[in-house]
């Protein structure tokens, strides 16, 4: 029998729109990545100035200082009482971050198991806090809280970071709780279980990733609040943010190496804050979606 072969298809080569339009999108890329670059550069030589700074003898008109020591930061640990300021700033944190999954983990399964209406109305306004500029319902809550004596202490800047921190674990902890299948609790409760137990023991144990990851996003989100912070705290309640910013808009005269170097130990904090939650949390996908296997 004879065979017959097909050729394959010609390739046609690329016609002058392709080229034009591939000419046309380099610059516009190059661009892009100018901009980008750009951006990084000026950032990293913020940061390094900074950083440079904090160890500078002196600095004055010269790329680079005339001599270099770690005495700033002793003097800014001193002067600006870095260590209370520090147990303060955890003292906030522990106690938002507690507060907050208390709050929202149970309404968090709340939601996940119930519908009724209203319910994305609700998710709605769980949503406005965490959108919305915290100065926008910032200085309203102040207002509130000062009214009933609760802001100028540690009390008012708790439930002052509570407003945005409370939903943030809602809408995080929902994804965790509705992955999770209903027939399991169903079967603890057939064995004689509470609703207590079964969330306790049951549940708890199975919600420890999203909790684990709701934690380390509050605490992160805690510790650099700054507006909230700033309308409620007192002068015994600043936390480390509140306190650097003080310590540059005050009135006198302060060594600008010592605020940098305060500048610094935030910066540093913030960073081994944001690698713990970069190691335990996956920014881009919190909930692996569990997928039911085919019935054969």
């Amino acid at each position: 029998m004879a065979t017959t072969t097909h050729a394959p298809p010609a390739r046609h080569p690329a016609t002058s729109t392709d080229r034009r339009r591939r000419i046309a999108a380099r610059p516009a890329a190059w661009i892009v990545w100018g901009v980008v670059v750009f951006f990084f550069l000026n950032l990293l030589g913020v940061v390094a100035s900074v950083l440079v700074s904090s160890f500078g003898r002196r600095w004055f008109d010269t790329w680079l200082p005339d001599g270099y020591t770690t005495d700033w930061y002793a003097r800014a640990w001193d002067e600006f009482a870095l260590l209370q300021v520090i147990v303060v700033t955890l003292e906030v944190s522990v106690l938002v971050v507690g507060l907050s999954l208390v709050i929202g983990v149970p309404a968090a399964y709340a939601l996940a198991r119930r519908s009724f209406p209203g319910k994305r109305l609700i998710f709605l306004v769980f949503l406005l806090p965490i959108l919305m500029p915290p100065i926008t319902y910032g200085i309203p809550l102040a207002t509130v809280l000062y009214k009933f004596g609760l802001a100028g202490h540690m009390s008012g800047v708790v439930l002052a970071n509570l407003v945005p921190s409370v939903p943030f674990v809602i809408l995080t902890m929902t994804p965790f709780i509705e992955q999770i299948d209903p027939r399991i609790e169903s079967a603890a409760r057939m064995c004689g279980a509470g609703l207590r137990t079964v969330f306790l023991r049951v549940l708890t144990p199975l919600l420890v990733p999203g909790i684990l990851a709701s934690a380390i996003l509050v605490l992160v989100r805690t510790v650099g609040m700054f507006e909230l912070t700033f309308l409620t705290a007192g002068p015994d309640s600043q936390t480390l943010v509140v306190a650097l910013y003080y310590s540059m808009s005050a009135s006198g005269i302060r060594a600008q190496q010592s605020v940098d170097a305060m500048a610094v130990i935030y910066t540093s904090m913030m960073l081994v804050l944001l690698v713990v939650a970069l190691r335990y949390v996956n920014p881009t996908q919190l909930v692996a979606q569990v997928k039911d296997e085919p019935e054969h």
